[in-house]
């Protein structure tokens, strides 16, 4: 009750927005980083058996309804594969660059959280030792200890509630960020292993053909053989 009354209800509202921001903010960026949701198991699973099936319209179809990280990576790249591997490669480590870039905007509000909380704690300080030294100022009567009390006490709740607010804003920047960079690494190697075996196959399933009729000209061959003999 001591610290509700001391920080006041302007610095009280602010802070406490930016808490509940925060708060928020982490929430997301937890749920929205899991490793098993940005490259899920099931669909690498998936999309490697329709690849072997040379079901390559359902293999795409599968990536484009997968909103996961590597899905959204993976249809870029197969929507390029038409023109080459080199294509389909550069067009998906493209995606994968948008959407760290698209992360890394939300997570820099951590940063900004974290550096806006000693601020807000330094303009409590002031504003509290501001309001300390108008009692000292008065003329002609003598300075009542508890109104001193009081500015100075703003002072100090302001400044630990702000320092309170960054410590974990700082901590979530740092551990978020290298998730996120763990997460587009991960992508990028995995999505390059699965659309060079997508190519590879499909190149299999082209060349297939070609083989089967060398069979076919030994074979017109042999009665021509036949006759000469």
């Amino acid at each position: 009750m001591h610290i509700l009354k001391s920080v006041g209800w302007f610095f009280g509202l602010v802070l406490g927005v930016i808490s509940i921001g925060l708060v928020a903010l982490i929430v997301l960026l937890f749920l929205d980083l899991r490793m098993s949701s940005s490259i899920p198991p099931g669909f690498v699973e998936d999309f490697t058996e329709t690849v072997n099936q040379r079901k390559f319209k359902e293999a795409y179809e599968l990536a484009r309804e997968d909103g996961s990280f590597l899905g959204r990576v993976m249809a870029t790249g197969m929507s390029r594969l038409q023109y080459g591997i080199e294509d389909a490669r550069e067009a998906a480590m493209n995606m994968v660059e948008s959407l760290k870039a698209g992360k890394e905007n939300l997570i820099t509000y951590l940063a900004t959280i974290g550096t806006l909380g000693p601020m807000l704690g330094l303009v409590g300080t002031v504003y509290g030792m501001i309001l300390s030294f108008m009692e000292l100022g008065r003329p002609g009567t003598t300075p009542r200890p508890d109104k001193l009390a009081d500015g100075i006490s703003h002072a100090l709740v302001v400044t630990l509630l702000g320092i309170g607010l960054s410590v974990p804003a700082i901590f979530s920047h740092a551990f978020f960020r290298g998730r996120l960079i763990r997460i587009s690494m991960d992508t990028a190697n995995i999505a390059d292993d699965l659309l060079t075996q997508m190519y590879h196959n499909s190149k299999k399933g082209a060349s297939a053909p070609t083989a089967a009729t060398a069979p076919s000209a030994d074979a017109r061959a042999v009665p021509t053989q036949a006759i000469k003999k």
